[in-house]
């Protein structure tokens, strides 16, 4: 058996270099660069083994390790989690500034592989610069944090075991049912260790993506309950993406006049025009979608992992109501009390598509008149100016109207995620990209940078509020360094709006949501506005920034953008308090049993009440 004798560091770069996925006969490289920050636990080892060359992984330089990781998140959700960008960073707070990031991929079933130094295996020098230590545990490092957010971690304590953890962290970041992060931690004298690696470990590897055919039973099953039904209604969710199942989805829906509802994982994926689809479900869900939801007797689930907010915590849909949930994982299958299709959402569709010949629904103009009125809403939005400044939902509808159909919208967190799965009109496939799973403040800029490495030639507009964008936006300069233009539309309402909303909503008055300074009268931060410029900010970075407060400021400053080559930032002042309201929705948050606020044991009465309308599954 030939070997070469290759540190661990070595070895695991000529590895990932050498992996490639196959999905319905298209063989494509799954590894092509990484992001890195060195530091002491791995400049000299997988830093050492990037810069010796001989292998064609692009190296970008990020600039902070969470949010590096969530461009690498952004990259392979674009590229419809066949394609990764690995994270390397040192030991300590290097390594654990990426936890978040893997929980953010985790809970959106996105590959994420991240690669934190450790410290020594040999344990000689201890404690190393950045070591935490654990006086229950010595082998127990700040590494073991990952375990909570991972679908598999290892920690390399030999340079051979490289062979078993790289095996096995490939099987679960190309696995469409258990993907979710991966955490292979690397102690730093491990990292230039060296073993006489086998050839084969090294050469070549292909990951076969097959698709999970449905069951007999399983669709008989379906079928039964699907004929049982008057008016069923499909939840469209991100495996529909993920699976290439849109024009299965969509076929089947058209020949059975079954209406279409999307989560923000699901949307973009079936053009916002068609008759049958009623835009978004659930909390951030639209009036159509809500309404016909409610109503339906049975909820046909896609690719959804049916999330509270797609649910409106399990209090949207009526009693009598059943569910069919078709996954191909069986985590997602069976919630919500599901008849379970465990199986790949294209072969099922097809499969359901041929064996329901003859079933029609029950309705008669009530999706067509839904879907009119939401639609009629949704441009009275669009279009509606208010005095004293510039609402959020014009903004929203001018640089949707502006945007061209391969250009490419993504965002978050806060109130703008409610408002673009309501109102936002995505033009083409691919187009709309909403990290929503985790709602990962930071996401936005730094995952924009990933969207944009994943389709270069597409203009990517980020969306993010104020507070937001201060979470985290370093990744801005590394666009600036790699010449990738995005386009940065912050909203700036002084505040996390959208958490004073809920906190107003639910008796509370504005504490600690807004941004103001500390007033020297009341010790409390009720004191003046503090007014910052976004766009000095960007500029610092060495893009362009634009500074708005009307809407012909911002359709002037969209129109200059286009013709721009460096990233650019719309600081775009609205008004707060300018979001969509709910729509036939309701969210479950716990509310103060006891309080001297009649407002707050108000709003407890009604939670009580509406719990009351939930199911206990």
């Amino acid at each position: 058996m030939k070997r070469e004798r290759l540190t661990m560091s070595q070895a695991l770069v000529k590895f990932l270099d050498n992996q490639y996925i196959e999905f319905d006969g298209v063989e494509s490289k799954f590894v092509s660069g990484i992001f890195g920050i060195f530091g002491h636990g791995c400049v000299v080892g997988v830093g050492q083994a990037l810069e010796q060359g001989g292998h064609n992984l692009k190296f970008y330089q990020g600039k902070n390790e969470q949010n590096m990781a969530l461009a690498a998140v952004a990259y392979a959700k674009h590229k419809d989690r066949k394609a990764i960008i690995p994270c390397v960073s040192s030991i300590g707070p290097g390594a654990t500034n990426m936890v978040t990031a893997c929980g953010c991929a985790t809970a959106n079933r996105i590959p994420l592989l991240v690669l934190p130094g450790d410290t020594f295996a040999c344990r000689q020098p201890d404690p190393v610069l950045q070591q935490a230590e654990f006086f229950d545990n010595y082998g127990r490092t700040v590494t073991d944090a990952f375990k909570g957010v991972c679908h598999y971690f290892d920690r390399i304590n030999r340079p051979e075991q490289l062979m078993t953890a790289c095996l096995n962290a490939m099987r679960v970041l190309t696995d469409p049912a258990d993907t979710g992060a991966v955490c292979l931690a690397m102690p730093q004298d491990v990292e230039g260790e060296a073993y006489d690696y086998p050839e084969h470990f090294l050469k070549k590897r292909v990951w076969h993506i097959d698709r999970r055919p449905i069951a007999k039973s399983q669709l008989d099953r379906a079928v039964r309950m699907i004929k049982e039904s008057k008016k069923p209604i499909i939840i469209c969710g991100g495996g529909v993406r993920y699976s290439d199942a849109e024009k299965q989805l969509l076929a089947f829906a058209e020949k059975y006049n079954i209406p279409i509802a999307e989560t923000q994982a699901g949307k973009g994926i079936i053009p916002w025009q068609n008759p049958l689809n009623l835009g978004g479900i659930g909390v951030t869900g639209g009036k159509a979608a809500n309404v016909i939801g409610r109503d339906a007797d049975l909820v046909i689930g896609v690719g959804t992992r049916f999330s509270d907010f797609t649910t409106s915590s399990k209090w949207l849909f009526n009693e009598n109501r059943k569910v069919l949930a078709i996954n191909i994982c069986p985590f997602d299958a069976y919630k919500m009390d599901a008849e379970a299709v465990v199986a790949d959402a294209r072969e099922a569709l097809d499969a359901l598509a041929d064996a329901l010949n003859g079933y029609k629904t029950k309705y008669n103009d009530e999706i067509s008149k839904a879907k009119a009125e939401w639609d009629a809403i949704v441009d009275d939005y669009y279009t509606k100016e208010l005095d004293g400044g510039l609402n959020q939902t014009l903004a929203l509808g001018i640089i949707n109207e502006f945007m061209g159909d391969e250009d490419i919208a993504l965002g978050s967190a806060g109130s703008l995620p409610g408002d673009m799965q309501r109102l936002f009109r995505p033009k083409g496939r691919g187009t709309y990209h909403m990290e929503y799973g985790f709602s990962n403040m930071g996401y936005e800029v730094n995952g924009a940078l990933g969207a944009k490495l994943a389709k270069p030639e597409a203009e990517v507009y980020t969306f993010c509020g104020d507070g937001s964008f201060l979470m985290g936006h370093s990744e801005l300069y590394t666009a600036v360094q790699e010449g990738l233009k995005i386009n940065v539309c912050l909203f700036d309402n002084l505040g996390w709006g959208c958490i004073e909303n809920l906190q107003n909503n639910q008796g509370t008055d504005t504490f600690g949501t807004v941004f103001r300074a500390r007033n020297p009268k009341t010790g409390m931060l009720d004191g003046a506005e503090i007014a910052v410029d976004f766009a000095k900010i960007a500029e610092g970075y060495g893009a362009k920034g634009y500074s708005i407060h009307n809407s012909a400021e911002l359709r002037a400053a969209l129109e200059d953008a286009k013709k721009r080559t460096e990233p650019v930032l719309f600081d775009i002042k609205v008004l707060p308090k300018t979001m969509t309201p709910g729509f036939e929705s309701w969210w479950r948050v716990g509310v103060a049993e006891v309080s001297k606020s009649e407002s707050v044991r108000a709003a407890y009465d009604d939670m009580q009440k509406n719990i009351k309308k939930t199911f206990d599954y």
